[in-house]
């Protein structure tokens, strides 16, 4: 059921990162439903194509298929993307890659892989955002945060980095975008059942994930509550929202 007005975006165009799957995905339909028109960008082809599928058929929605690692490429492919399709009126970064492992054990190969979907990636959507042309006045940016941002957790050192780099980011970007009224705001996310939930469910066994999920007030949460959050952080229901990372994660931190 879709809490908006299923006309409530029409006639807008939004980019959504990592959205052949999870909360990708489930934001990319929740936008479409809303009336929107998306460019859904993953590394799978045929995933996409999938995806595209999916989404409500009153806008011709666009598959774009690139793998964001690099702040310069990232920036330069969606500048090419707003000069093809035309201004953006938002973007949800939410491509990103997980990391669980001891820091005693973390090389710099795992580094680069988690920064550069995250922070480096973040960086260069966030560079984009700032160039003329790529997003209209009064546009919105968002980009998908993780409580390890903010809690601390064994095996999570450099995830956990990765996620504050972009918490931090957002707070400053936000006051170089103000003067076009152009909102920036992070999402941290606490678990949602995804395919990366279903790994660490795998890997930790019923009675582990009983007790994670116990320190959840609310549970563990569906890629469809996010989705919510993305909507309303990217509609004009948020035009006095900007510098801020939203917590929707089921009371973790306050557990």
């Amino acid at each position: 059921m879709n809490t908006f007005s299923d006309t409530c975006l029409v006639g807008r165009t939004y980019l959504v990162t990592g959205a052949s799957s999870g909360i990708g995905l489930a934001a990319a339909q929740l936008l479409s439903a809303c009336g929107a028109r998306v460019i859904l960008s993953g590394r799978d082809v045929s995933k996409l194509e999938y995806a595209l599928t999916t989404l409500d058929a009153r806008a011709s929605h666009i598959s774009e298929a690139h793998a964001l690692v690099d702040a310069d490429d990232t920036a330069d492919w969606i500048k090419t993307l707003s000069q093809t399709y035309g201004s953006l009126n938002g973007i949800f970064h939410s491509a990103g890659s997980e990391l669980i492992r001891p820091v005693r054990l973390t090389k710099q190969e795992q580094l680069n892989e988690v920064f550069s979907t995250s922070v480096f990636a973040s960086f260069g959507v966030a560079r984009a955002a700032g160039q003329k042309g790529v997003l209209v006045d009064g546009a919105s940016v968002v980009f998908m945060s993780s409580v390890a941002g903010s809690t601390g957790q064994s095996g999570m050192t450099a995830y956990s980095a990765a996620k504050a780099s972009v918490d931090g980011m957002v707070r400053s970007l936000a006051c170089e975008l103000a003067p076009r009224r152009v909102r920036a705001n992070s999402i941290a996310a606490g678990a949602v059942k995804t395919a990366m939930h279903e790994r660490l469910a795998k890997n930790s066994g019923e009675a582990a994930m009983q007790s994670y999920e116990s320190t959840h007030l609310l549970g563990f949460g569906e890629p469809s509550d996010i989705a919510n959050a993305v909507v309303f952080l990217l509609s004009d229901a948020s035009v006095w929202v900007t510098g801020t990372t939203m917590f929707v994660d089921g009371g973790y931190v306050v557990r």
